[in-house]
């Protein structure tokens, strides 16, 4: 696959250009085809295969999620539809890559000047790839996402277009941008309270986020995840999705501990490292997030300064979905990766983000835990609710695979006619179709035993690290 930055020296047409001749390998039409002969993994093996190292306790709670609907099993099953995707046609055009772009990686968060912006907020699955592979990820999540929500098949036909006609308006429009503008671009909530401001539904949803992300800091949370243990806050237990773990009963556990927010504090900027300098570390415990994640080592950790607390958030970092299976993985270190994958492809980071790599050999990003972040309730949304969010996911997706270096090739590919619309359509709904045929498969694994959802027989020591 061609790196889209090694055209830096050509011109904005020229690259362009570059773009309408894969068209020729990789025809528009082609990438609507979804055929389900093309599967070379098995899909309970695989779901086996992903539980290699995670916390034996709680691979019950990542099937309970995942059993409660198509769309949970969806969201637990990246690196299936990563298997599929690399089985079909491709433009060969590749860009810095979610790797797990479906409606829910997508939300409001501050950036460092403490302004809301609307942007991809996962990362755990980046890696370099066809940039396709991340819109067609996003447009199957809307039609499994509509049918759980049991919208009529036009509602998610009309989402589909609108993420897909978003994310075209905005390529062509970054395709004309200079590469410094598009690294200062961002979709403020501004930028969509304008862009939205004669939908008074979303306009309502926008400014009631608004109000609810101000509220979600350090210190808002922190009442509902402490503790006081004689006369000192610890973060409270709640198995098996908060608990503290046996190491931390170790003699040496804070000067471990030390060594480990030493290492984490050589990723981050200078200043940034002084900044987290004026706090003490308190407390760690494990923390279950996600559907995918589930069973993965997430912690949380408890700091203060002048008693004023901020909670961080480990995440184990395993590799990616999107790379190939086979051989040694490219990257010397899995946090490394998605921290910098982050940062080429967001509007703004935490200015925690960081990394580090424990004495056991395992490899972990870190952030904030919580930093005004607006998470999408999409219970709540009516039809034309998920045609407006829709837009704005294709509209935050074209902005970071621009930010990334692919805007002109990926425009000159896409072109000026609705091919690519339709095609995107196709695979869409028939993507979600098999969706929901795994759905089934793996209820029945879970029916006959193959994978346990029950978590009620599994010991203490089964969450033990």
């Amino acid at each position: 696959m061609k790196q889209v930055n090694r055209a830096a020296g050509l011109t904005r047409a020229e690259r362009r250009e570059r773009g309408r001749r894969a068209r020729q390998t990789c025809s528009r039409q082609q990438l609507a085809v979804w055929d389900p002969t093309a599967r070379t993994c098995n899909l309970v093996s695989l779901l086996v295969e992903t539980n290699t190292d995670r916390i034996p306790g709680l691979l019950g709670v990542r099937y309970g999620r995942m059993a409660q609907s198509p769309f949970a099993f969806f969201r637990g099953t990246a690196i299936l539809q990563a298997r599929d995707l690399a089985n079909l046609p491709s433009t060969d055009i590749t860009v810095q890559a979610c790797g797990d772009c479906h409606l829910l990686n997508f939300g409001g968060f501050a950036t460092p000047e403490r302004s809301l912006v609307f942007d991809i907020n996962d990362f755990d699955e980046t890696f370099p790839a066809p940039w396709e592979w991340d819109v067609k990820r996003l447009t199957a999540s809307i039609v499994v996402a509509a049918r759980h929500l049991e919208f009529p098949a036009g509602a998610a036909e009309k989402a589909v277009r609108a993420a897909v006609s978003s994310y075209v308006e905005r390529m062509n429009e970054y395709s004309e941008t200079t590469a410094l503008d598009l690294w200062y671009t961002q979709i403020r909530l501004e930028d969509l309270l304008q862009h939205f401001r004669d939908d008074k539904d979303i306009v309502a949803r926008l400014q009631d986020a608004s109000r609810k992300g101000r509220s979600r800091t350090s210190e808002s949370v922190f009442p509902k995840m402490t503790t006081k243990v004689d006369g000192i806050y610890r973060i409270a237990d709640n198995p098996p999705f908060l608990y503290h773990f046996q190491r931390s009963q170790e003699h040496d556990w804070e000067s471990r501990v030390a060594d480990f927010i030493a290492q984490y504090k050589l990723s981050l900027q200078p200043d940034r490292r002084a900044l987290l300098d004026r706090y003490c570390h308190a407390d760690t415990a494990v923390k279950v997030v996600g559907v995918g994640s589930v069973g993965t080592r997430c912690f949380v950790s408890l700091y203060f300064s002048d008693g004023d607390p901020l909670f961080l958030q480990l995440k184990e970092a395993r590799r990616s979905v999107l790379e190939s299976p086979e051989g040694a993985s490219r990257f010397a270190h899995q946090g490394e990766r998605i921290v910098n994958g982050q940062r080429l492809m967001q509007s703004a980071s935490d200015i925690f983000l960081g990394w580090l790599r424990i004495d056991d050999g395992r490899e972990y990003y870190g952030r904030q835990l919580r930093d005004m972040k607006i998470a999408t309730e999409i219970e709540t949304f009516r039809p034309q609710t998920l045609v407006a969010y829709a837009e704005m996911c294709g509209w935050a997706l074209a902005r970071a695979h621009a930010k990334a270096g692919g805007a002109a090739e990926i425009a000159g590919y896409i072109g000026k006619s609705d091919q690519f619309e339709e095609a995107l359509l196709g695979y869409a709904v028939a993507y979600a179709d098999q969706v929901e045929r795994d759905f089934e498969v793996f209820g029945k694994a879970v029916r006959l035993g193959q994978l346990h959802s029950d978590t009620e027989e599994s010991s203490l020591s089964d969450f033990l690290l």
